[in-house]
């Protein structure tokens, strides 16, 4: 690998945009989310600014508490190759590890025997989100929201439970501050919501009987370490965190009946000046959105050098009425290879125009 385009989409306030600009290099791409793209969830508006602006169709989407290495970055990119794949999740491990990281390891702990957790990085393919016109921004659980959306457009979601990405913890204060909201997401699973919702009635009843207390912390001990141990996990990942999990075990109980509360009292939870209803999309939705009008296109490539494609895609908002369009002008990568690209009432114009290594990382930087 020896080029990497680096694109930083700030949501920072404009003074500290500025210091920013001022203070790195003319190589990286330093841009404020564009106007247009404007929703209740600003990292969605913030990836879709970064997609604008990405020149290849390997795309790297990832927080600012992030840390990627090269042999990090050539795993994820090596499962995004793989045939059918739009979408890989890694896994974050907190580099370094103060108390409140050890304890919310835990919840990755257990993630890891149940679907593999959410972490702060996915890696994507640009074509995947043109295929769809992005991703709904009005929902709390994003990087669900995106994953959803790529699969349901026919595309393939690949849990990289072995790419271990470093993340640097949060502050405390910002730790505590997400307790609540965390837990908000699972209205998105209702199957998962309902485990937590039963947690506190049922350690409730298990009081006067310490040993089935005993048993049910033993067993989500041993569940915990099953997840660090998984896909070789181990050398990463602390043995303390497992014995942590029956804690945040209990703590998401609580915190699943407040969220329940928000929904209930407040409409939502709280986001930035508003409040978020929705978690995200149920996927029977996304299905139906998606899949009566899929086709496919292929782009041959085999005689071309690596290139980048400037394409202007008009998507129809409505099925029986072909006029009514809504316009997005974006570049597509391709590399040598041919490769195919999945469309729901799309137009596509593309030009080719020189360009190289097909990799591109867009970073969202949120204060």
């Amino acid at each position: 690998m020896t080029q990497l385009d680096v694109v930083v989409v700030d949501g920072s306030p404009a003074a500290i945009a500025a210091r920013h600009r001022a203070m790195w290099p003319d190589a990286l791409v330093h841009v404020r989310p564009d106007p247009d793209l404007r929703c209740a969830n600003g990292k969605v508006a913030g990836v879709l600014t970064g997609l604008r602006r990405a020149r290849h169709e390997r795309v790297l989407l990832a927080d600012d508490d992030v840390r990627y290495d090269a042999a990090t970055l050539a795993a994820i990119l090596a499962r995004l190759d793989r045939p059918g794949v739009g979408v890989v999740r890694p896994q974050n491990v907190f580099e370094p590890r103060p108390w409140h990281a050890l304890w919310d390891t835990s919840r990755t702990l257990l993630n890891r025997v149940s679907g593999g957790d959410w972490p702060g990085t996915l890696a994507v393919r640009r074509q995947a989100l043109l295929a769809t016109g992005g991703y709904d921004g009005d929902v709390l659980f994003e990087n669900l929201e995106l994953v959803r959306t790529v699969r349901a457009a026919g595309w393939r979601e690949e849990v990289a439970l072995d790419v271990l990405v470093p993340r640097r913890p949060p502050s405390t204060g910002h730790f505590l501050s997400q307790r609540v909201r965390q837990a908000y997401d699972e209205l998105a699973r209702p199957v998962r919501l309902a485990v937590w919702l039963s947690v506190v009635p049922a350690t409730a009843a298990h009081l006067r009987h310490p040993r089935r207390l005993l048993g049910g912390v033993a067993a989500v001990v041993l569940l915990a370490e099953v997840g660090r141990r998984r896909a070789g996990g181990r050398p990463r990942l602390p043995a303390t965190a497992s014995l942590l999990a029956p804690g945040w075990v209990l703590e998401r109980g609580v915190c699943a009946w407040l969220a329940v509360g928000l929904r209930v009292g407040r409409g939502g939870v709280p986001y930035r000046e508003g409040v978020l209803r929705r978690a995200a999309t149920p996927v029977r939705v996304l299905r139906r959105r998606y899949a009566a009008g899929r086709a496919t296109v292929a782009v041959p490539g085999a005689s071309l050098s690596p290139s980048w494609f400037s394409v202007h895609t008009s998507r129809s908002t409505s099925t029986s009425s072909p006029s009514r369009r809504t316009a997005l002008t974006t570049p597509l990568a391709v590399t040598t290879a041919p490769f195919k690209v999945g469309l729901r009432n799309w137009q596509v114009t593309a030009t080719m125009r020189p360009r190289s290594t097909p990799i591109h990382w867009c970073r969202r930087m949120w204060r």
